[in-house]
């Protein structure tokens, strides 16, 4: 992952005064010693790894499993966590190997061995499910296993492999606790990361643990959390403004965010640059309406990202426009490039080459969700107000909503995306590559050439300018739309410590920088 500026937003005393000891600086009262009780919107659609592709599942799953590799705040390079040592065998890049760690065990006590990792990794192919992860993996074949070393075996060079085993999609499970062919039934899980889930309620509540048996990266393990899950960032900010968490994060209203106050004594707030994008992605197959590469681009000439950066999201993103976002190599404005203005006259233009009628009658779908209705609104107006389009739009319940677009139930829908790992192929093979992650229904040759191409090379900055020619074919046939990318931010009280720790712009959860002041 690229290194992510973190700009602290309230920085609050830290009183140095000579000739006090430091027992004078603390509280005068008990120290606490409940669970820190951490907010979000997100949702965990799944707690087997085989089952998810989502940036509220894996948040949970950095902490609740263990992969054989991770990544510290900031890296770029991942390294070993359950693995003893990973590298690539020969230059060819299509032999992996990790020497695992001979001292771990699962949370139920069960020592881990390599042939748990190659379970792990088999069942996801064995499942594949439909919004599983299997799709990061396109080029892997086979996984063996001697002693304590796993060998992967690609079917192609794929330089960036080491930063999916990384992911929760490479997090290891009890083969004793999940079926081989199906995803595990219930609220339990045994994993090996620095958490055990002591008790989980769908869409309300996970109760984290320090596991106390827990070997890896991590030199120590954090204090209990308590995560607490709301159905909309409204009820997240009422039950900040009650007190009733102490940390809130993904995602507070628009509204609110924009008028946090650097000066607030009652307040810690973290901001980071960050890797969130958000698309519109089309249904290109032959029965929708945006099978037609010209009505795609017809909506990418009428797009004003404007007003969704300054009165949706009231300038707490940035317009994006291109595939893959700012800070990564390879980053172009190709969208700006081949649709610098709105302009309709264009989009008719394009609809009457098309040979389609208009308004074209389009159905849209999105997440269920305050802002994503306030979002949607303003892109049904964009949409409909030259008489273009007609569209009929729809709230869907997340893991509903998962499921629809990838059964292509939709015209078009939007998706927001996390990066997987730490480089510009996060956002090709998955959102672009034939048998995408979102299920669009694209497939060029040209576009798996370029991606294969870009997997060639260890130095990743030998791949920018095929990651431009990619990103330069995503403006040509639009198979998604570039809408923005997101700032960070992490609300906390002042008596949490390690706040600013807790994310780095990324999927990834930390929990266990938390602590009590």
């Amino acid at each position: 992952m690229r290194s992510v500026r973190v700009r602290i937003l309230a920085i609050f005393a830290v009183l140095v005064i000579a000739g006090v000891g430091a027992w004078q600086l603390l509280p005068t009262g008990e120290a606490k010693t409940g669970a820190i009780t951490v907010g979000t919107s997100d949702i965990v659609t799944s707690l087997d790894p085989a089952g998810a592709y989502d940036a509220g599942s894996w948040a949970i799953y950095s902490n609740i499993y263990q992969s054989l590799m991770t990544f510290k705040p900031g890296a770029i390079v991942p390294e070993p966590d359950a693995a003893e040592s990973c590298a690539f065998v020969g230059q060819k890049l299509q032999t992996y190997q990790c020497k695992l760690r001979d001292d771990l065990t699962f949370s139920n006590g069960r020592k881990i061995t390599a042939k748990d990792v190659k379970y792990s990794f088999d069942r996801i192919f064995a499942i594949k499910s439909d919004v599983g992860p299997a799709g990061l993996f396109p080029t892997l074949d086979t996984v063996s296993t001697e002693g304590r070393t796993i060998t992967f075996n690609l079917s192609g060079k794929d330089a960036t492999f080491p930063q999916k085993l990384a992911t929760g999609a490479a997090a290891i499970v009890d083969p004793t606790k999940y079926p081989k062919d199906e995803l595990r039934k219930g609220n339990q899980v045994d994993g090996s990361g620095p958490y055990v889930l002591k008790s989980y309620e769908p869409d309300a509540r996970a109760e984290l643990v320090p596991n106390l048996k827990y070997k890896g990266a991590l030199k120590k393990t954090g204090e209990a959390v308590d995560i607490r899950y709301f159905k909309a960032s409204e009820d997240l900010l009422s039950a900040w403004n009650s007190g009733e968490v102490d940390i809130a994060h993904r995602q507070l209203p628009a509204s609110k965010l924009a008028e946090l106050d650097e000066g607030d004594p009652e307040l810690r707030v973290t901001e980071a640059a960050s890797a969130e994008i958000r698309n519109i992605i089309f249904n290109t197959r032959e029965n929708s309406p945006f099978g037609k590469k010209k009505v795609r681009q017809a909506v990418a000439a009428l797009l004003d990202r404007g007003p969704l950066v300054s009165k949706v999201y009231q300038g707490t993103v940035e317009p994006l426009y291109s595939l893959i976002p700012t800070g990564y190599i390879g980053h172009s404005t190709s969208f700006f490039d081949a649709y610098p203005t709105s302009d309709p006259k264009r989009a008719e233009q394009l609809l009457q080459q098309a040979g389609v009628e208009t308004p074209v009658p389009v159905d849209f779908a999105y997440r269920e969700g305050d802002m994503y209705t306030k979002e949607t609104a303003e892109l049904r107006r964009q949409l409909e107000k030259d008489g273009l389009f007609k569209v009929s739009v729809k709230a869907v319940e997340w893991t509903r909503y998962q499921k629809g677009y990838a059964a292509g139930e939709y015209d078009m829908y939007t998706v927001g995306w996390f990066p997987d790992f730490p480089d510009p192929d996060t956002f090709s093979q998955p959102l672009v590559g034939t048998g995408n992650v979102l299920h669009s229904g694209y497939s060029s040759k040209k576009m798996d050439q370029l991606i294969a191409a870009t997997q060639q090379f260890s130095d990743r900055g030998r791949t920018s300018n095929d990651f431009k020619e990619m990103q330069k074919l995503v403006g040509e046939d639009v198979p998604l739309l570039p809408l923005w990318q997101k700032k960070d931010y992490v609300v906390a009280k002042t008596d949490v410590a390690g706040s600013q720790y807790l994310s780095d712009g990324t999927g990834f959860w930390r929990l266990w920088e938390l602590s009590w002041i």
